[in-house]
């Protein structure tokens, strides 16, 4: 006789995003329009963030074209009182994407005190600012969230030409540690996404420089550069259930360039 005991199979989690509120800063292009994108097709209702109005009404307008929920805020995230007004006033978001930045590639010795401000105000104190108060109408509100710092492989090495961005990246990494262990406990989780180089309408002059473009290739595992919808399945994942147990993590999408 046999003596097996039945068992349910696990359930797996869902991908879905139905009914939450995301904010993604820097969310007129690129990768911050990528991140929107696929949460939105994942069912979030999406409010795009940038200082160019008139982008963010172009990207809001393909958004609505392909049947998604979206709005816009025009604000610049490096204005502190404007962010904690504005966003303050909205109701909470369970999803943040700390997308917006900026780099300015020099030797160091050729790094002006205009550039310090610029990359480490956006970058890193931004970054901070939005968090700190999407996280204050989070607990308020009492509802879990997930927030992703969108930070890069230079997070977690060096490069030449790229101190500044380099330190303010580490910095990223190491503010979303820290508020992995102090928003635990209030189910609000905070990773990274941690991009290579990614092949946009921005970046793609710079790879006009054939030495350039054959050093980057060469550190890259998969031998090419990384495109922009390679970048979306990670947000939806981090932002969704199916991430659940992930928190003060950094998701590489560096095809395997901090492997080495």
């Amino acid at each position: 006789m046999s003596t097996a005991v039945a068992q349910a199979l696990p359930k797996a989690p869902s991908f879905r995003l139905d009914g939450r509120r995301a904010l993604v800063t820097g969310g007129s292009r690129g990768i911050g329009l990528a991140a929107a994108t696929a949460l939105a097709q994942a069912g979030a209702h999406v409010t795009l963030a940038a200082r160019d109005a008139a982008g963010l009404d172009a990207a809001a307008t393909l958004l609505r074209q392909a049947g998604c929920a979206c709005d816009t805020l025009a604000l610049g995230v490096g204005d502190r009182a404007a962010v904690a007004r504005e966003l303050g006033a909205r109701a909470p978001f369970q999803i943040l994407v700390n997308n917006a930045g900026t780099n300015r590639p020099k030797p160091l010795v050729d790094v002006l005190d205009e550039d310090i401000d610029a990359v480490l105000d956006l970058n890193v104190k931004a970054a901070f600012t939005v968090a700190r108060t999407v996280v204050q109408g989070l607990l308020a509100a009492k509802l879990p969230g997930s927030i992703i710092n969108v930070s890069s492989q230079m997070g977690h090495v060096g490069s030449p030409r790229r101190t500044l961005y380099c330190a303010s990246k580490h910095a990223m990494e190491g503010m979303t540690k820290a508020l992995a262990w102090e928003l635990g406990h209030a189910n609000i989780r905070v990773n990274t996404v941690c991009p290579t180089f990614i092949e946009t309408e921005l970046t793609r002059g710079m790879f006009e420089d054939a030495t350039f473009r054959q050093w980057v290739l060469e550190k890259i595992a998969l031998g090419r550069l990384g495109q922009i919808e390679e970048t979306m399945g990670a947000f939806v994942f981090l932002a969704s259930d199916a991430s659940s147990l992930v928190t003060g993590s950094a998701l590489m999408l560096d095809g395997g360039w901090t492997a080495a």
